[in-house]
Formats: C-alpha cells, structure tokens, sequence
C-alpha cells in the first residue's frame, strides 16, 4: 500500500485496514504531533500534506494498533474516573468499567472522616489517585509489588496534585497495623489457560493471571485483609466477569457480612465486597 500524502488520505487509508474513525483520527494526529483529541485542528488541515517522516510514524502507529496494543499505550494517556493518567507496557490500561469500584468504595467512606484506605495492586494508580481526588481529607496509600508501577502511579500522583502514600510489597504485607476503613484491589483474576490471554499480550502478565483458576491472589487478598480492617471496614474487589459467585462464597467463609456484588457498565456482576465485623 502508497503511503498517504495528504491528511485526509491517510485518515481513509487508516480506516481501511480496519480501525474505527475515532481510532484512526487519533493515530493521525500523533503522527503529525498533534494532540491526539484535536479532531477540529484535523479537519480544518485535510489537505495538509504529509513528510515522509510522518507517513513512516502513521505506518508504524497503525500496525502496533492492529496488532492489538491499546489505544491507551500509543497515546501514553488514559482518562479514568475526570484523571488524565500516564499510562505505558509496565502498567494495565484502567478498565472503563473499574469506575464502579470506585463509586462503591466512596459510597462506603462516605460517613467516615478522614478515612484510612488502601488500593492493592495499585498499578498506574487509577483507582487510589480517583478515591484521593474525591476524598481529599482521606489518608490513601497505594501498593504494588511492582517497582516499575511504582513509577507510573507516583508520576500520576505528582502531576495530579494528589496525596497519596506508595509502598512496594506483597498485597497486605505494607500495611502495618493501622486499622483501615476501606481496602479496595482490582487484582489479577484471569486463569493461565484461559483462551483470551494472547489478546493481552501487551499488557504485563503477571497484573493479569492468578493461578488455575484466576482465583489465588483473591484468596490471598481475601485471607489478609481482616488483620488490616477496623470493624466495620469493607474489602471491595474487582473480579472476572463469571467469578462473583465464588468471591462471594470466599468472603462469606472468612466471616465477612453484608456480602454483594455490584455491576458494570454492561451489567454483569464485576466486583464483590462485604463488611469486616470485628471477628478475629
């Protein structure tokens, strides 16, 4: 295939091969270095020509696209919950549909002043950067056994203005002794066999697969977090699309009351949570 010489032949050509106009506009404007949401910008410049380093970045653009790298990795943003997050391969590329645990984990602070919280497998730092941004009187701290998602979230965390504590580690194993309101964790959860996993290859495999079943690491989270709740505290937990009848047996066996699932965007039950009694 030629490559384009105008913008507006290589917004066609683009489409083309496949990819959504939205998608196709984006790619276009990074390749120009444009800002990736300037669709105004693009169509009043249509005739505009293309260098020849421009049609060799649109190339290169479109097939890392094609092969299924997210939007989210080209752009190195992603919005979540009103924040423009820094996103990249060390990280997961937030989930639209990770909003609901969210709005559930605020609607359970919401009595609570100046609530103690913990995001567990904080990534890019999504989820404990939009409880800070909403609570700001809350005391939030952020962990992750990965180093390099360390750097993500604490980047995110700079630029956005946000307090929030980041400590390296083993899902509870940071937390020390401090009784928490709300521990919120949208952990891996997909099984090492299961058949959409080279879909995802961009994205880092072990933020991904937790064991037979993609069960362990909400066991895990599941067996630790009562030593780290204060009576009455919620663990709320993003699961797989078909495992919120399982979670819910597992919190119901570690003794956890009010046990329920919310759901997501396409109304399926997508995260599970229950409230910590004060039982040891």
């Amino acid at each position: 295939m030629s490559a384009p010489t105008t913008l507006a032949a290589a917004l066609h050509q683009v489409q083309a091969q496949g990819l959504p106009r939205l998608e196709a506009q984006m790619l276009v404007l990074m390749a120009v270095e444009r800002a990736p949401h300037d669709r105004a910008w693009l169509m009043a410049h249509d005739t505009d020509a293309l260098t020849p380093p421009q049609q060799a970045r649109l190339a290169e653009l479109t097939a890392r696209r094609l092969a299924g790298e997210p939007m989210a990795y080209l752009t190195g943003r992603h919005e979540f919950y009103g924040l423009d997050l820094a996103v990249d391969a060390r990280v997961l590329d937030p989930r639209d549909d990770t909003e609901t645990l969210v709005d559930w984990g605020l609607e359970v602070i919401a009595a609570q002043p100046q609530p103690r919280v913990a995001d567990l497998g904080t990534g890019s730092g999504a989820i404990a950067l939009a409880l800070a941004s909403q609570r700001q009187d809350a005391e939030v701290t952020a962990v992750d056994a990965s180093a390099d998602a360390l750097t993500v979230a604490r980047g995110n965390a700079v630029r956005l203005g946000l307090d929030v504590r980041f400590v390296q580690g083993d899902w509870c194993a940071p937390l020390g002794d401090e009784p928490h309101a709300l521990l919120v964790s949208n952990p891996p959860y997909i099984a090492d066999q299961d058949p959409h996993l080279p879909a995802l290859r961009h994205e880092p495999l072990q933020a991904l697969v937790s064991g037979a079943d993609g069960l362990d690491d909400l066991r895990r989270i599941i067996q630790q977090a009562p030593a780290h709740l204060m009576t009455g505290g919620w663990l709320l937990l993003e699961h797989g699309w078909d495992q919120a009848p399982r979670v819910r047996e597992l919190l119901q066996a570690r003794g956890f009351e009010q046990v329920q699932s919310r759901k997501d965007l396409a109304g399926i039950e997508r995260c599970s949570g229950g409230l910590w009694p004060g039982l040891r």
